[in-house]
């Protein structure tokens, strides 16, 4: 299991997903550019010491991303599914692609991509912040495919 952020733009949303990603042990691929200095102070206050933890791949581009990252599976997280994420059936080896907070991703990708899951919420509201979706459909892909580290050790 993974997590991916297609060009983030705001700092703290991505040190809180890295911090999630260090506490999961889950590796996090950053597609760039992002629409921040990757060293900027509120991404360092927000993933605190995590960052050091956190297993973190950095992609050029989404071309550089496809070749680099083996992905077996990507799945998109978007408002725009159809499938929710109570009826998604996921794998250990998926890659959970998040969008950008201020445009998702582009079209031609989210056309590409056949596995895409939303979370349901109030229909009365647009959209989750992208660092509490990530961790919602991360606790419940690791539910699924009981993939969750043994605190215990």
């Amino acid at each position: 299991m993974r997590l991916a952020l297609y060009q983030p733009d705001i700092p703290q949303n991505t040190g809180t997903i890295i911090r999630l990603c260090a506490c999961f042990d889950i590796p996090l691929d950053i597609i760039e550019p992002c629409g921040f200095v990757f060293s900027d102070a509120k991404l360092r206050r927000a993933g605190m010491d995590y960052r050091h933890q956190a297993v973190i791949h950095r992609h050029k581009s989404w071309e550089t991303f496809e070749n680099e990252s083996n992905a077996n599976r990507i799945v998109l997280l978007t408002t725009k599914a159809s499938v929710e994420l109570n009826e998604f059936k996921f794998a250990p080896e998926d890659t959970l692609l998040m969008g950008n907070e201020s445009e998702g991703v582009p079209k031609f990708i989210h056309e590409n991509l056949t596995n895409r899951v939303r979370v349901p919420i109030n229909t009365n509201t647009r959209s989750l912040n992208v660092a509490v979706c990530a961790s919602i459909v991360l606790w419940e892909a690791l539910r699924q495919t009981e993939g969750f580290i043994n605190s215990k050790e």
